[in-house]
């Protein structure tokens, strides 16, 4: 019979190394038990990052052995930097990630030949969107105007001017930090020249856009219909539409009809219809992130 090799998951050693620790520091089997609860089976790992999810290590028991803690997890998963996952705040979409570990914040994520640099407890980064971000790339037809209404540091805006022959690409953002990872990025990625950045408001900064666009991004969630608007604004007679949305994992039917509808009553004359929607992951349970793609004449 040959041997079985058993290997741990990285979640195995965090438990066994913890334990080993506690257990060094005189805790009883029952109490050790109640503080491996507290340890995530799931966290996101990048580069020399662990951004670990918002629940970890709240319990107050742990003030006294937090510093002991970080250590233990930073050999166990090979990493220098831990971050602890907050809140998406506000209407800048702001990351609160609070760094334990490390003192810089700023990390460069490599993906599809493309170099996104950004500051990790100011800016988000999801790791699920990499298919889109892919398609964004594909999309764009040679010699076309894109207007990315929410760019952020640059997620679908430098994939279409890496990959594709656009023209130029107006990236609105007003996250300050968000603006200048994406000016750093553009930079590394060799597109800048072909790029304009506005900074502030879009309802204001794409004032002076009208009816430039063959395509538009919205990719903002859980909403973009704030953008609808601004966006019909600055899309030519004939165009495209990129709208990132939250609807029902059951059917997006609805969801696709009423921002349908929401658009006609902006632009009543125009002809207004889907061509394609992409489910990008799911959201929260029963709900999925997908992309609307409506063509617009």
């Amino acid at each position: 019979m040959s041997d079985i090799m058993i290997k741990n998951t990285p979640y195995d050693s965090l438990i066994l190394s913890i334990s080993e620790y506690l257990y060094s520091k005189g805790f009883l089997e029952t109490n050790i038990e109640e503080y491996l609860k507290d340890i995530p089976k799931k966290w996101e790992k990048f580069s020399d990052v662990l951004i670990l999810p918002n629940s970890s290590f709240r319990n107050i028991r742990w003030n006294n052995y937090k510093e002991d803690l970080w250590k233990i997890i930073s050999e166990v998963l090979l990493i220098n930097r831990i971050g602890i996952m907050g809140e998406i705040n506000g209407e800048k979409r702001e990351s609160s990630v609070e760094l334990v570990l490390g003192n810089d914040d700023w990390v460069i994520r490599k993906e599809n030949g493309i170099k996104y640099g950004y500051r990790f407890t100011k800016c988000m980064f999801s790791s699920g969107n990499i298919n889109e971000r892919r398609r964004m790339g594909e999309v764009g037809k040679d010699g076309e105007i894109v207007i990315d209404l929410y760019a952020g540091i640059g997620y679908y805006s430098i994939p279409m001017l890496v990959f594709s022959k656009i023209k130029h690409i107006h990236s609105c953002e007003w996250n300050p930090e968000s603006v200048r990872a994406l000016n750093i990025n553009l930079d590394a990625n060799d597109v800048k020249e072909r790029c304009t950045i506005h900074f502030g408001d879009n309802k204001i900064t794409t004032n002076n856009l009208k009816g430039i666009a063959d395509r538009v991004i919205l990719g903002l969630l859980p909403s973009a219909n704030d953008g609808y608007i601004s966006a019909l604004n600055v899309l030519k007679e004939n165009g495209f539409l990129h709208i990132h949305g939250i609807a029902p994992s059951k059917g997006y039917g609805q969801w696709i009809n009423e921002t349908i509808k929401e658009l006609l009553e902006i632009r009543p004359k125009s002809k207004i219809f889907e061509v394609n929607r992409t489910k990008i992951k799911s959201y929260a349970p029963h709900w999925d992130h997908i992309v609307l793609d409506i063509k617009v004449e």
